[in-house]
């Protein structure tokens, strides 16, 4: 599009979109920008001190590094942790915890709706290094319930889910892990520590894909944890060791980002109400998944331990895979890509998003239609979104 297109769009619009088109490159969605491992010390037995952490301080950034540390404190505050552990990706930070837990011999138990990365840990390298894993349908309480009780070292939780935004209990489901005398870990990515605090529903680890909602441009990628200081400890000594840690300029982005995370989030769960609502209305659609509708089978729940619904919907066209093809180049306010949380509104198949490290045969298996589509909604004005939306629909009618 050329500047003069983006005349009748809102304000919120026009800051997103105008003037970047012509410099971008590689399909990259963002403007590129064309940027110290140790730190000394003179006095050896000050350096040995800081090593042993018997005083404050840094002494090599694969160990801890200032402007990391400041991310690792500020989501300490946000999820209300002892400390946090901060690693380089998403999927670095939900791998390198449960390998910091799981020995061979222990048993996991999980849902089967977990994003795409984690779904793969478990069924494939979890059992590979002799952990039992034990995914239950998302929906069924009460065998969720039985396995935990049957026994497991580890309890993983996600929720809202990725890309299907089902809801699970935390409250009860922490419970029963902790009757059981497991660990009980959950993706907190979706929600934001702004819509859901785990920890405070009895939850020991909570983790994010910082790449997503708290940096919010989608210019950058990292992972945290969070949770007590012995437990995060020990995440931090398999992150040392394993080398997976966040750089610190990737630790500066974030921190950027994350100063607007409340007017972002905000914004984009007003928007993304509208458009469940529409998409509610529209024929060509079979199903809308967003825990703020009030139809939404997790809706009370959701309602109970979130204060937002946040800004990801999903939907299932009727036409499946050749109504996405159609409808998706079609839209004008989108990138489509393999990413959420971010300012630019984003809409993606599963199997190009979420699961696209899945086979079609193990997506069908996990209930995710080839007609899904995810929308992460950005911060533009919800008129324009709507009415894109709106026009990509006529469109895909006219082509049926």
């Amino acid at each position: 599009m050329n500047n003069a297109d983006y005349k009748n769009a809102g304000a919120g619009t026009k800051v997103v979109w105008a003037g970047e088109k012509n410099a971008l490159a590689h399909n990259a969605t963002q403007v590129p920008i064309m940027l110290s491992a140790a730190f000394q010390y003179d006095d050896i037995d000050e350096w040995y001190d800081v090593a042993m952490g018997e005083k404050p301080g840094h002494i090599y950034s694969r160990m801890s590094n200032p402007t990391v540390r400041a991310l690792e404190e500020k989501m300490c505050v946000l999820e209300g942790a002892d400390n946090a552990v901060a690693f380089a990706t998403g999927m670095a930070a939900i791998s390198s915890t449960l390998y910091t837990f799981l020995r061979p011999g222990d048993r996991v138990v999980s849902v089967k709706d977990t994003y795409g990365g984690t779904n793969k840990i478990f069924d494939e390298f979890l059992p590979g290094m002799g952990v039992e894993v034990r995914l239950c349908p998302t929906e069924d309480m009460a065998l969720l319930e039985r396995e935990i009780a049957a026994g497991c070292a580890v309890l993983y939780l996600e929720t809202p889910t990725n890309p299907t935004l089902k809801i699970l209990d935390i409250e009860r489901l922490a419970r029963a892990g902790k009757a059981a005398g497991a660990l009980v870990i959950i993706d907190n990515t979706f929600a934001t520590p702004l819509n859901q605090n785990p920890l405070e529903l009895g939850v020991d680890i909570v983790l994010h894909s910082a790449t997503k909602f708290l940096s919010g441009h989608a210019d950058v990628m990292g992972g945290v944890v969070c949770g007590s200081g012995e437990l995060m400890q020990r995440v931090a000594h398999y992150r040392e060791i394993n080398g997976s840690s966040l750089d610190a300029f990737s630790a500066y982005l974030i921190i950027r980002g994350m100063k607007t995370l409340k007017l972002r989030v905000r914004q984009q769960e007003a928007s993304a109400m509208a458009l469940a609502r529409y998409l509610q209305g529209e024929p060509l659609v079979e199903q809308v998944n967003y825990p703020g509708l009030p139809e939404h089978p997790g809706h009370d729940i959701a309602a109970r331990q979130m204060k937002g619904y946040g800004g990801i919907v999903s939907f299932v066209l009727r036409h499946g895979m050749d109504a996405v093809r159609i409808l998706l180049p079609k839209l004008v306010y989108a990138n489509r890509a393999g990413n959420l949380g971010a300012v630019e509104t984003i809409y993606g198949p599963a199997r190009t998003t979420s699961h696209v490290e899945n086979t079609l045969e193990e997506r069908l298996a996990l209930g995710i239609s080839e007609g899904l589509v995810r929308i992460s909604v950005g911060i533009e004005d919800t008129d324009d979104l709507l009415a894109d939306l709106k026009q990509a629909f006529d469109q895909l009618r006219q082509s049926l």
